[in-house]
């Protein structure tokens, strides 16, 4: 019996211990998570470098705490700061918070903090990078805290020599003229003012073709060969004209000196005078038909055919067209050959409608053949009234020289149109710009170090970029090889991590 009572004294001290085992562990899981997560940090009077419940820097001072994290909201980025008394949240609303931020080659910014939820959030934005220098002032209780931050985010050291010997050189940023552009794109055709269509100008049969087609020719230049006996028919009636005109000369002559020595009438010498005034007239107008066909007169003296005739190009060029064959009898009209000047060439530029205000008549503009390496200052000449019908563009011409041959007729191209200038506070150039993070940056110079200074971008041309935000007036940036400063950055591991 008294065996019997002992086991049961054990048993109900063994189901109180265990009852008072899950008790604790129960309170223990009523913890809040961030309490759960103070009892890992060490107890100091002043710590940094840790990292706190939220993943941002905590910094420790005599039982107060700060957590410092940059809050990014899509390009927007904060300071949000979480407080703790001794080791516990506290109410946002119990300490107030002041940041002062300094960055090489800029004023402080200071930053101050309204409550939200149970943290503190930032009354500006932080801008990128991330590099500067922090001073943190909290005040809870009538008492001060302090602590010193720094982020060295987008900071490459580089000395005078190194930068020397990298070739990198520094420009300052400052105002200039920025020359708004657009392109357009077209193609090279020939000038059409510069273009002769050869037509025979007598009927006949083409016996010889002397020049094809894409051939260079020179003015004058025989092209083709024809016999024509519209031709012989003239040049016979030239010489028939100029053997009239002859004989009358003679007995103009002779009749001169008779009459002088008084034995012909006067009646006799002025009826040779007449006769050898109009058979001069019938050698002039036989003489100007041949002329008028592109025949020199004297070549019905020269003893060849008389019913041969030349072709010959009226202008230097080249052969666009040849539209005769041997043995075939052409009218005086058909076009027998094309011929183009190529000295000038016009870029025909489609104008889409909104842009039709921007182009004009003697407007200068640079036009480019990428694929060919040719570039090529040329004005303006025309801008076509109607649009097209079926594309709905209208068509600028500029004129360009060629006296090098190098455009060709066919070659697609690019016009340039300088439409404004506009003189912008800050501007930088363009060889200066990188890209890091899909984003448009230069590497400000401070001292002995190059730091990223992210852009917002404005108008630009050729050389120069206008600088919205990002970089003051008077800074020094890198420009020719910033590319090196951009792969330093890269072996340091210096990409925006937050």
């Amino acid at each position: 019996m008294r065996k019997n009572k002992q086991l049961l004294i054990v048993g109900i001290i063994l189901a109180v211990i265990l009852l008072g085992i899950l008790f604790l562990n129960q309170n223990k899981l009523r913890l809040s998570d961030n309490e759960q997560l103070m009892l890992s940090v060490t107890d100091t009077s002043e710590q940094e470098g840790i990292t706190g419940p939220h993943g941002g820097e905590l910094f420790l001072k005599d039982g107060l705490g700060l957590e410092l994290v940059f809050h990014e909201s899509g390009a927007t980025s904060l300071f949000k700061l979480y407080p703790y008394w001794q080791k516990k949240l506290l109410a946002p609303a119990d300490v107030s918070v002041t940041i002062a931020l300094s960055r090489l080659g800029r004023s402080a910014q200071l930053f101050h903090f309204r409550a939200e939820d149970d943290y503190l959030i930032s009354d500006q934005e932080v801008a990128e990078p991330h590099a500067f220098e922090l001073v943190i002032v909290a005040e809870y209780q009538d008492k001060t805290y302090r602590w010193h931050h720094s982020e060295a985010e987008g900071r490459v050291e580089m000395s005078d020599t190194t930068l020397r010997n990298s070739g990198i050189e520094l420009a300052t940023a400052g105002s200039a003229v920025i020359h708004s552009e657009i392109t357009l794109p077209g193609e090279i055709t020939f000038n059409e003012h510069d273009i002769v269509h050869v037509v025979p100008r007598l009927p006949g049969m083409v016996v010889s073709i002397e020049r094809h087609h894409g051939q260079k020719v020179e003015k004058g230049e025989v092209l083709a060969i024809m016999e024509s006996t519209m031709l012989a028919d003239l040049r016979s009636q030239y010489l028939l004209a100029r053997r009239r005109q002859a004989l009358a000369q003679t007995i103009y002559d002779r009749e001169e000196q008779l009459w002088r020595e008084k034995i012909t009438a006067r009646q006799d010498f002025l009826t040779a005078q007449q006769q050898r005034e109009e058979a001069s007239i019938a050698v002039q107008l036989a003489a100007e038909r041949l002329r008028a066909l592109g025949v020199q007169p004297e070549s019905a003296l020269s003893g060849k055919k008389l019913a041969r005739y030349e072709i010959r190009s009226p202008i230097a060029g080249i052969v666009i067209k040849e539209g005769v064959v041997r043995g075939e009898v052409v009218k005086e009209d058909k076009t027998a050959y094309i011929v183009a000047d190529i000295s000038t060439v016009w870029a025909a530029i489609r104008v889409f409608p909104r842009n039709l205000n921007q182009i004009h008549v003697d407007q200068l503009a640079v036009v480019r053949a990428n694929t060919h390496d040719l570039k090529r200052e040329g004005k303006v000449i025309y801008v076509t009234t109607p649009l097209d019908e079926q594309t709905r563009t209208a068509v600028a011409r500029i004129q360009l020289d060629n006296q090098d041959e190098q455009w060709r007729p066919g070659m697609f191209v690019k016009a340039d149109f300088q439409i404004d200038a506009v003189e912008v506070p800050v501007a930088v150039l363009l060889e200066g710009v990188q890209t890091l993070e899909d984003q448009p940056v230069v590497f400000g110079r401070y001292g002995d170090f190059f730091e990223t200074r992210p852009l917002k971008l404005g108008r630009s041309d050729d050389q120069m970029v206008e600088v919205v935000e990002g970089l003051l007036a008077g800074e020094q940036y890198a420009t020719n090889n910033s590319f090196i400063i951009k792969s330093e950055l890269g072996k340091a591991g210096a990409a925006h991590e937050h």
